[in-house]
């Protein structure tokens, strides 16, 4: 699978209303992962919305972060390549935290939900 169907595939699990953020981005990585579908849904339920009140990280960032994780880690810190993936999303999203990102205070939404998720698996993809 091309790293721009996965994209696709992820911003559609989004749009679909089955998935928050950071559901989307690790269910697109289900085929990839020693973790069932059902427990991806689990681990990445309480981190939409940024974690549920915007005002944290964007869900799709820390999805993007956990399958990094999953894929990655071999019992040696990845610190860099999690420092590649956060920098490169805050550079195409504008930035991490969920209500800076939708605009709450300032009115001008620098990324959609769906490309967030879109441009998460596209980083992560260039992370891995």
């Amino acid at each position: 699978m091309t790293s721009n169907e996965r994209a696709e595939m992820a911003a559609e699990y989004k749009s679909s209303g089955m998935c928050n953020c950071c559901q989307a981005v690790m269910k697109a990585y289900s085929d990839s992962v020693n973790v069932s579908e059902d427990n991806l849904m689990q681990m990445g339920a309480g981190f939409g919305g940024g974690m549920g009140c915007m005002e944290a990280t964007c869900g799709a960032l820390c999805g993007a972060q956990l399958i990094l994780g999953l894929m990655k880690f071999q019992a040696k810190p990845i610190r860099q390549d999690a420092a590649d993936l956060y920098r490169k999303f805050t550079e195409k999203c504008g930035a991490s935290i969920c209500k800076e990102i939708k605009g709450v205070k300032t009115g001008k939404i620098l990324c959609s939900c769906d490309d967030c998720v879109y441009n998460a698996v596209e980083i992560l993809e260039e992370v891995l």
